[in-house]
């Protein structure tokens, strides 16, 4: 099963941290894992006649780091006899400064309160989509009003198989991750697991214009053709996580499969939805040609539609673009 050895843990100021921060520790609990905990406050820029670095703008970036060290360490106290961990406030742009502290110190896991764009609906903010775009590993934004027991996760594969062979070998990988990471937490959890696909059959519109004229029995045909074949896909990656995810923990867990036909970036979110999930954990997968970025358009649409937490994982290989300079 997945361990984590090296967890990393952002909170900020104000409510709705707990959550992350209780499973950051649960998590590092059983997995005897490291934990640091860190904060991240903007750095301050000289104001009209106040010098850059001068010794006014010096000591109010000072006086801010203690304030928000002395909070972090009052938030942790109560967790330091379940685990060692550490912190840190780090100063600079929020989502940079997470990916540096990943890079240094080869952290394996980010935990993070989800940022709440109500204006807009969302739930993840700027930082946020930042983080899944660009971090090395993967991220995980715990809703601010989570539960502390999931009791469904979703993993979304792609069992698609008409990508390019460089591709179709880090999706597999990737599924294969999802699928060992979902298994893992819902054991711990005693959750339900839910793995899902949505798939589409190309062409199915074009055939039934008027244009093509294609007799129904031969769309309905083909349809279920292709409905098969990504059964027979979705099948053979849950017959294989017996072999990494442990047979008897599949057994114990019984997943469901949901074979879903059309859009993912529609299909997803709406089962997330009917089946009340506390968690999705996906993958954001890069495009082809463009080295280090991340999460296409469909994984995007579907973040700013779900309302619960999202663990996304990285595909293999990926190498993020943010360097440890400025």
């Amino acid at each position: 099963m997945k361990r984590f050895n090296n967890i990393l843990c952002v909170v900020a100021l104000g409510a709705g941290r707990k959550p992350a921060l209780e499973r950051a520790v649960t998590l590092a609990e059983n997995n005897q894992a490291s934990l640091m905990v860190i904060d991240v406050t903007e750095r301050i820029t000289a104001g009209i006649g106040m010098p850059e670095g001068g010794p006014i703008s010096a000591d109010l970036q000072a006086a801010i780091v203690s304030a928000h060290e002395q909070e972090l360490n009052a938030l942790i106290e109560p967790y330091r006899q379940r685990v060692t961990l550490q912190t840190r406030v780090l100063i600079g742009t929020p989502f940079l400064e997470i990916i540096r502290e990943v890079l240094r110190n080869g952290r394996d896991l980010v935990i993070k309160t989800a940022e709440s764009w109500e204006w807009h609906d969302r739930l993840f903010g700027s930082d946020d989509m930042h983080l899944l775009r660009k971090c090395p590993c993967p991220v995980w934004l715990i809703k601010p009003q989570a539960t502390k027991a999931y009791r469904r996760i979703l993993a979304a594969v792609d069992v698609d198989d008409t990508y390019p062979p460089q591709e179709m070998e880090s999706r597999h990988a990737l599924n294969r991750q999802l699928l060992e990471m979902a298994s893992s937490l819902a054991l711990a959890d005693f959750a339900e697991l839910h793995v899902v696909h949505a798939w589409d059959a190309i062409g199915e519109s074009v055939m039934r214009s008027a244009s093509m004229r294609t007799p129904e029995e031969k769309i309905i045909a083909y349809v279920e053709q292709e409905r098969q074949h990504h059964a027979a896909n979705l099948g053979v990656l849950m017959r294989e996580g017996a072999a990494f995810a442990g047979q008897d923990a599949l057994d114990y867990l019984k997943p469901r499969t949901h074979l879903v036909k059309g859009l993912a970036r529609k299909e997803i979110p709406a089962l997330a939805k009917k089946i009340e999930a506390d968690l999705v954990v996906m993958g954001t997968v890069g495009r082809t040609g463009v080295p280090g970025f991340i999460v296409g358009n469909t994984a995007e649409t579907i973040l700013n539609q779900i309302d619960c937490s999202v663990l996304a994982i990285k595909p293999p290989g990926f190498v993020t673009l943010v360097t440890l300079e400025d």
